[in-house]
């Protein structure tokens, strides 16, 4: 049987969701830049890093404008990606389409694994995987059911804690106060000091630990659950037609806009103050209302941010303006895993060896320089000459089996 199934030409992009990734890469890169700077176990016990007024106050801008918000909007569109292409797919070979979704998820699980066991250890694209596959067996759900989902997903997290509260005595507290030194002391050394084979090492082993304890699998199981809210927001987005309805939505999407700058700031506002008075470890009612504070300036403001560029990007003048952007969101695994290449060079004791001595207010500028000087010029030079980035284009032909935009048509018996 002769299939004409092919990876997404230039001219089918969707230019509105170009712009979107490419400032969700921009956020991304802000957000991740602790994670890249210090041990994730870091404040463990509920000490500062930072603790003058400028690195103080950019953490609590970081905190409450960008974090959470940035992942989640990629997380969206990735679900609604989800749709555009399988039911792609679909139209082109029904037959092998589902076989097809799953080569290119198990292509981007290899460059995930590569990622977090060797590179970094905040890899997402691994989660990105588990979660297209359970976006697969739901995607003949309905409507209803979906939004059922979202909602559970909103009500884990308050559950998870009340469940805490219960069941975490002082003393387990204390022990992964412990453990989590003890990660930060071995983090230290690894990634500080050590060569690029020994922190590799060192990636893998957190990755291990990540899944490998009850209470770590736990917290990342919520992580998970963060994610899956967005991901089925952008599933419902994209097998509703939606994105292609942008113009005739446009009077819902400004009253959207709004609604959700007031509740993304009005919680964002409660999750930094509330923040200041619950760095004690271990769980507390007051942590609860902060985290469900976080839930919904996470979903607020990403919505605004996304809400407000979408109506921007309907303007001529203003999607000129956005062609650099464009150009990076066009490129969004190449720039994440350069943006970890970057990052660890600079911070790493096998580059620049500036681990842990570049404080939040350094780190707010240096991922928009980076961003908008090096990832945002290199992907507009490369797509003057190519209709995919190098990565993009590696996943697209270990996925189809041939290269990019080739007309030949693959044969099935």
């Amino acid at each position: 049987m002769t299939t004409s199934s092919h990876p997404t030409r230039a001219e089918e992009r969707i230019q509105t969701l170009d712009i979107v990734r490419g400032f969700a890469l921009l956020g991304i890169f802000i957000m991740n830049m602790p994670g890249f700077s210090t041990s994730f176990y870091a404040e463990a016990n509920g000490s500062r890093l930072w603790s003058d007024p400028l690195n103080h106050y950019a953490e609590l801008v970081r905190d409450m404008l960008f974090s959470g918000k940035f992942n989640s909007m990629f997380s969206l569109l990735f679900g609604l990606g989800f749709t555009l292409q399988l039911g792609r797919m679909m139209a082109d070979d029904p037959q092998h389409a589902t076989g097809l979704y799953v080569r290119r998820l198990l292509v981007l699980a290899a460059f995930a694994l590569l990622h977090v066991m060797v590179f970094w250890n905040g890899d997402v694209l691994h989660i990105y995987v588990v979660l297209g596959f359970c976006l697969l067996g739901l995607r003949h759900l309905s409507n209803r059911a979906i939004v059922g989902l979202i909602i559970a997903t909103l009500v884990y997290p308050p559950v998870s804690g009340l469940i805490r509260l219960a069941v975490m005595p002082p003393e387990v507290v204390a022990q992964l106060v412990a453990d989590a030194q003890a990660w930060e002391k071995s983090n230290n050394l690894a990634y500080g000091h050590g060569s690029f084979a020994v922190a590799a090492g060192e990636h893998t082993r957190e990755f291990v630990h990540t899944y490998g304890t009850r209470w770590q699998l736990w917290g990342t199981f919520g992580f998970y659950v963060q994610m899956t809210t967005t991901m089925l927001i952008g599933f419902l987005i994209g097998r509703n037609g939606w994105v292609r309805r942008i113009p005739e939505l446009m009077p819902k999407i400004r009253t959207l806009q709004w609604w959700a700058l007031g509740l993304g700031l009005a919680c964002s506002l409660g999750f930094g103050i509330i923040g200041e008075f619950t760095r004690t470890p271990g769980p507390s009612p007051l942590k609860i209302l902060r985290g469900l504070c976080y839930i919904f300036s996470r979903l607020g403001l990403m919505s605004f941010y996304v809400l407000s560029i979408v109506r921007l990007a309907q303007l001529p003048a203003w999607q000129r303006r956005f062609a650099p952007m464009a150009a990076a969101g066009r490129m969004p695994l190449t720039n994440y895993l350069l943006q970890t290449l970057m990052a660890t060079s600079l911070f790493y004791g096998w580059g620049l060896g500036l681990w842990g001595q570049v404080g939040p207010a350094a780190e707010l500028l240096l991922a928009p320089v980076l961003f908008f000087c090096v990832q945002v010029p290199l992907s507009m030079a490369w797509l003057r000459r190519h209709d995919y980035g190098p990565l993009e284009y590696v996943w697209r032909l270990l996925t189809y089996g041939r290269r990019p935009g080739s007309a030949v048509a693959v044969e099935r018996a």
